[in-house]
C-alpha cells in the first residue's frame, strides 16, 4: 500500500482508495478507538477523569460544538489545544490552498478552478494534526474581518477586479478548516462578531465585504468563558449560546492529593545544577490547603477563582527559598521548612482579588490561610494530646529558635534536648538526613503553637517557641 507521504496529486490520491470523512466523524471514531484500547484521552489532565472528560466524550461522540465555562486555572486551553490528538496524524490537502480544502471536494474557487483545469494533475500536501488547531483570545478591539476576512489590497494591485472572489484574503476561521478553532473568553467578542460566528455555524457561510460566498467549512468549534460572564444579560447573545450542543463545567482539583499532582507536574524544573532538592509531604500538603482555603474564604472573590497556578506558584516559591538557603549555608539538601512559608506572599499576592479593600489587608488574609492550612496538615498527622512529652519539656523552661536561616545541623542538637522530638519526626518519615530533619522538627513546633500548647515570639529573623 502506498505511503502517505508518497502520495503527491490527485490521481494518486484516488488510486489510493482514500475516503474523506468530516472532522466530527474523524474526531469521533478515534475517540471511541481510544476509549477501546484504554488510551488516556487527555494526558496531564488531573482530577476530570470521572467529571468532565466524560462530558467531553459524550460531545465528541454527539458531533457537538462545545463551550467550556470555568473560572481561570481550571485547564480548560490545555484541554482544548489537547484534543488536537483525537485528529488523524495527516490528511491531504489541496496544495497551496489557504483553507485546507479536500482534494476531493474543493469550495474555494481557487481551487475548483485548478481541479478543473488541471484534473488529476493537481498537486497534494499533507497536513499534520497540529496545523489543523487554531485559536483565538477574544478582546474588544477584535474585527470581523481576523476572523473570517477581508478584501486583499494586494491580489486587487495584481489587476484582480473587487467582483473577483479572488480578491479575498481569509481570516482566522476559515483558516482553520477541517480542523477545530477555538475561541478563549468569548462573552469578551462585541455583538456584532457574535452574529457573525452565529451565521457560521448556523448556516455555513460567510459574508465579506459585499460577498455572500457559501463555504460548508469543516470543522469544530470551542470556546470557552467564565461562569459569571457567559450567563449575565447582554454579554452574549441567546442564538449563539443556542448553538453550542454542550456546555461543560470546568472545577478546581477537588482533592489535596489531586493539587499536589498538578504542583509536582508543573513546576518549573531546571538542571542539577545545585543542591538536591527534596520537598517534604507535609509541606506539599501545606501549599495545596493553603490554596483550597483561598477557595472558600470570605474575603476573597470566588467569582475571579483562585486559579491552580496560585499553588504552582507558591510550590516554586517555597524550594527556591530552600535551595537558596542551602547555597547559602553550603548544605546538602535542599528542605522547605515552616519558616520559608512567608516567602508565598510574593507569590499569592498577585493572584487573588479580596471582596473588599475596607476592612483587611491581602498579607492578613494571606498570613491566615497559612496559619489555618498548617494547622490542618499537623492534626492530620499528630493528634496534639499525643505529643505530651515534647510539650512537658517546654514547662520546665525550654527555649528553642528557629530562622529559615539557620543550619540544621543545630536542629538536631537542639532536638536532643526535646524529649519525644525524634519519635514524632520518626513518624513523619522524613529522610535521614540534617536538612530534612531541620523541616519536621520546625513543623511539629509551628503545629504545638497553632494548638495553643506553646507560645511564639518573633525576635527579627528568629521565632522563639517557649511554654
Amino acid at each position: 500500500m502506498q505511503k502517505k507521504s508518497e502520495i503527491k496529486t490527485m490521481g494518486e490520491l484516488k488510486r489510493s482508495g482514500y475516503e474523506p470523512v468530516s472532522v466530527r466523524a474523524e474526531m469521533r471514531r478515534n475517540l471511541i478507538s481510544m476509549i477501546q484500547h484504554k488510551k488516556e484521552i487527555f494526558p496531564g489532565i488531573i482530577g476530570y477523569d470521572d467529571t468532565i472528560i466524560p462530558q467531553i466524550a459524550n460531545a465528541i461522540i454527539s458531533g457537538q460544538d462545545m463551550i467550556f465555562l470555568g473560572e481561570r486555572g481550571q485547564a480548560k486551553s490545555r484541554i482544548m489545544r489537547l484534543m488536537v490528538n483525537l485528529l488523524d496524524d495527516k490528511i491531504p490537502v489541496i496544495k497551496g490552498c489557504e483553507i485546507h480544502d479536500n482534494p476531493l471536494a474543493p469550495m474555494c474557487r481557487e481551487c475548483r478552478d485548478k481541479v478543473a483545469e488541471q484534473g488529476d494533475a493537481v498537486k497534494i500536501a499533507w497536513l499534520s494534526r497540529q496545523d489543523r488547531y487554531g485559536e483565538k483570545l477574544a478582546t474588544p478591539d477584535i474585527v470581523i474581518t481576523d476572523l473570517i476576512g477581508d478584501i486583499d489590497p494586494i491580489k486587487v494591485a495584481e489587476g484582480r477586479y473587487l467582483s473577483d472572489e479572488l480578491t479575498i484574503h481569509y481570516g482566522l476561521i476559515p483558516r482553520t478548516n477541517r480542523g477545530i478553532f477555538c475561541m478563549n473568553e468569548l462573552p469578551d467578542l462585541t455583538d456584532r462578531i457574535q452574529v457573525g460566528l452565529f451565521n457560521l455555524m448556523e448556516e455555513k457561510d460567510i459574508q465579506i465585504r459585499g460577498y455572500r460566498i457559501r463555504l460548508p467549512l469543516d470543522m469544530i468549534l470551542v470556546a470557552s468563558a467564565n461562569p459569571e460572564d457567559y450567563t449575565s444579560r447582554g454579554r452574549i447573545i441567546t442564538p449563539l449560546k443556542d448553538r453550542y450542543g454542550a456546555q461543560i463545567r470546568t472545577h478546581y482539583p477537588k482533592t489535596i492529593e489531586d493539587e499536589i499532582r498538578i504542583m509536582e507536574m508543573e513546576h518549573r524544573q531546571f538542571p542539577n545544577d545545585g543542591p538536591e532538592t527534596y520537598v517534604p509531604r507535609y509541606m506539599a500538603e501545606i501549599i495545596a490547603e493553603v490554596t483550597h482555603l483561598a477557595r472558600k474564604s470570605v474575603h476573597i472573590n470566588q467569582s475571579s477563582g483562585v486559579s491552580v497556578r496560585v499553588s504552582i506558584a507558591n510550590y516554586e516559591t517555597l524550594l527556591s527559598n530552600a535551595v537558596r538557603r542551602a547555597v547559602i549555608l553550603g548544605e546538602t539538601y535542599a528542605v522547605p521548612r515552616i519558616s520559608d512559608l512567608p516567602y508565598i506572599h510574593a507569590s499569592t499576592i498577585g493572584k487573588i482579588e479580596l471582596e473588599s479593600f475596607d476592612c483587611v489587608k491581602e498579607s492578613s488574609v494571606i498570613d491566615g490561610l497559612i496559619r489555618q492550612a498548617v494547622l490542618n496538615v499537623f492534626n492530620r498527622y499528630f493528634p496534639p494530646h499525643k505529643l505530651k512529652e515534647i510539650v512537658a519539656e517546654f514547662n520546665d523552661g525550654l527555649i528553642i529558635e528557629v530562622s529559615d536561616e539557620m543550619i540544621a545541623g543545630l536542629y538536631v542538637q537542639n532536638a536532643s534536648r526535646i524529649g519525644g522530638m525524634a519519635d514524632a519526626i520518626q513518624k513523619i518519615n522524613s529522610p535521614d538526613n540534617p536538612e530534612a530533619f531541620a523541616s519536621a522538627m520546625e513543623f511539629v513546633l509551628e503545629g504545638l503553637h497553632l494548638n495553643k500548647r506553646l507560645k511564639k515570639t518573633q525576635i527579627e529573623s528568629k521565632m522563639v517557641y517557649q511554654r
